[in-house]
């Protein structure tokens, strides 16, 4: 609470700066179409999406600070507030809506509208900020000291390194440079393999991680605790699960795989990896799900508090004494926009959900909102497991509507539009709570952010439509172009549950796992992440963990250089993390219009354990380097 109370943004409350302008309105619409563009194709293609904020606010800071040789930090934060809504409304389209293509393609329905796709996008949107917004207080404000926020407090730092200049400036966009040229070697000219797996001769187990420097950031970002909660889940299920599956169920047939095809066939085909996915994946599924229930449980009593000062503005009293940098959207609008939200999914043909599942889509959009903002704020929304959450939904949302007699394609259709909207929902409010965390250390005006978002999702909203049918147009949903892993999965759990042969065994083994993890104190939520995404990925991050560990735990070095060189590695991360967000985007362009980079040279998994080393030594270089006088 003392934090708090003694925490004072870049900008003064009482001080007026240029904010929302035509310029960066107009420069965040384009960068949320181009970005929610870029961003579906690349989720589409490999199951992951990159964070835009920081690339947003680098190129915001390109062209109104060297361009128009202007100077306003909180111009250039309005422009990442509303270009990175598109990226997060693309996240949480393509984890859902592809099912509905595909369902199309097996003649069991016609294809989603481009209307249907833009209403169910602008609903999830929508009702993501406004959501966010009287939670804003409780997450933002009192846990400033407890949620870090990494994006969002790496994207302040980006935005006050350009603001500032000088060492913090070169350090962030060294960072970003070096990020830029690692990720075109991986991911560009493909000389170095993305993942480096080894695999074992008897054991069945998987140790790998990925090549890639934001996740190396991150890692440094949220810092050993969190990073080892993370690591400790996917090696619980690759050196753990995954074995004993292996080990005890060789000969058997276990859906979701293919029928006849047994857990021994599967590890032949694809080894480690096929069993996370067909059965790892729902045991994290469950353990997220319970771990977002016991999350909301212990916030209610902050969440409660938090709508109770919200409500006070209903009244009047608080709005005229409240200071620009403490001013949200005001209640009745929220609520009034909420309603009118659910009326639209209710009433609108184009939307096909009931009465019943537009009640759904406020419990579980709240619901999922709130555990989504808490989550980012201790993980980052690069691993934000929206799709953990989406399967969550799925399961509850087809189940009931099972019982009350909506089954076949109808049901199915059903269940996937209330988890689209709920998915989309969940993607905005985390990217909201990230932005508002940036604002909030730069001492933007909250309206102004939020009006923003709800500017950014509209546009992003109105062309996500036309980009998901120019992908099926193209190559068509579920083939090597365009895979659409997640959607893939919905759509199975879905089928198996309308079905009735849902795996429930793995999705209670999750249950129960989480629970037992929270009697003994240990934090669910990173371990259930740990589990749920591949061992790969958090490999890295722990990596990025242990190199902060090492920072922090120096013997004699003075305590303020300490925090100085922790704060340039920081910044440095913060660099990498942009870089690679600008190549990825770049990347996924190139992709769209057939442009290939690729060489035919590959250094093989010894080159990829050479550039880890190589990143690992420049974010050390870079966090000791002497401070220049």
């Amino acid at each position: 609470m003392k934090d708090q109370e003694s925490f004072k943004p870049y900008i003064p409350a009482e001080k007026i700066t240029a904010e929302m302008t035509a310029t960066s309105v107009i420069m965040g619409i384009i960068l949320s179409v181009v970005f929610g563009a870029a961003n579906a194709y690349l989720g589409l293609r490999v199951g992951m999406t990159v964070s835009a904020s920081i690339p947003a606010a680098v190129i915001s800071m390109g062209v109104i600070r060297v361009l128009l040789k202007k100077n306003s930090i909180l111009e250039s934060n309005m422009v990442q507030t509303i270009g990175s809504a598109g990226e997060s409304l693309a996240a949480g389209a393509i984890f859902t809506m592809p099912a509905l293509f595909l369902w199309a393609k097996e003649g069991l329905c016609d294809k989603p509208s481009i209307l249907e796709i833009t209403l169910i996008a602008l609903c999830g949107g929508i009702l993501g900020v406004l959501f966010m917004v009287p939670l804003r207080n409780a997450l933002i404000v009192k846990e400033h000291a407890t949620l870090l926020y990494p994006e969002g407090t790496a994207c302040a730092d980006v935005l006050l390194a350009g603001e500032e200049g000088g060492a913090n400036a070169s350090t962030v966009f060294s960072g970003m440079g070096l990020a830029a040229i690692f990720k075109f070697i991986v991911d560009g000219l493909k000389m170095i393999p993305s993942d480096i797996a080894m695999a074992f001769s008897s054991f069945k187990g998987a140790l790998g991680m990925e090549v890639y420097p934001a996740l190396l950031g991150v890692g440094y970002i949220v810092g050993p605790k969190t990073a080892s909660y993370m690591f400790t889940g996917s090696l619980v299920g690759w050196m753990v699960i995954i074995p004993l599956i292996c080990l005890f169920g060789a000969n058997i047939s276990l859906y979701p795989a293919a029928a006849g095809t047994t857990i021994a066939d599967l590890y032949a085909a694809g080894g480690a990896d096929a069993i996370w996915s067909n059965y790892v994946k729902y045991i994290g599924a469950g353990a997220i799900a319970t771990g977002g229930i016991i999350s909301l449980i212990k916030s209610l009593p902050l969440i409660a508090s938090t709508f109770r000062d919200a409500m006070k503005s209903m009244k009047g009293g608080s709005a005229s004494g409240t200071s620009r940098t403490e001013k949200d959207l005001p209640m009745p609008f929220i609520l009034g926009g909420i309603l009118l939200i659910i009326l639209i999914i209710w009433l609108a043909p184009a939307i096909p959900v009931s009465p019943l599942g537009a009640l759904l889509i406020v419990i579980f959009g709240f619901f999922f909102s709130t555990v989504s903002a808490r989550m980012v704020g201790m993980i980052g929304s690069s691993n934000n497991p929206v799709s953990g959450m989406t399967i969550a939904t799925l399961l509850i949302a087809t189940m009931i509507l099972k019982a009350t007699g909506n089954v076949g394609i109808e049901g199915m259709i059903g269940s996937m539009a209330i988890a689209s909207v709920i998915c989309i929902c969940a993607a905005i409010a985390a990217d909201t709570s990230q932005d508002l965390k940036t604002g909030y250390l730069l001492g933007a005006t909250p309206v102004k952010q939020q009006i923003g978002e709800l500017i950014g999702v509209i546009a992003a909203g109105l062309a996500i439509g036309g980009v998901l049918y120019l992908l099926d147009s193209a190559w068509g949903y579920g083939g090597a172009e365009v895979p659409a892993p997640q959607a893939t999965l919905m759509k199975m759990i879905v089928e198996g549950i309308m079905g009735g042969n849902l795996p429930w065994n793995l999705v209670f083994t999750g249950v129960f796992l989480a629970i037992a993890l929270e009697v003994l104190r240990i934090p669910v939520m990173p371990f259930a992440i740990g589990l749920y995404l591949p061992i790969y990925l958090n490999t890295s991050i722990m990596i990025g963990g242990v190199v902060r560990w090492f920072m922090d735990s120096r013997k004699n070095v003075d305590a303020k250089l300490k925090e100085e060189q922790t704060t340039r590695g920081t910044l440095f991360c913060a660099g990498m993390i942009a870089g690679e967000g600008l190549v990825g985007i770049l990347l996924a362009v190139f992709a769209v219009f057939g442009i290939s980079t690729a060489l035919s040279i590959d250094l093989g998994n010894i080159g990829g354990v050479v550039l880890m080393i190589v990143m690992i030594a420049c974010l050390l270089a870079f966090s000791m380097k002497k401070k220049k006088n």
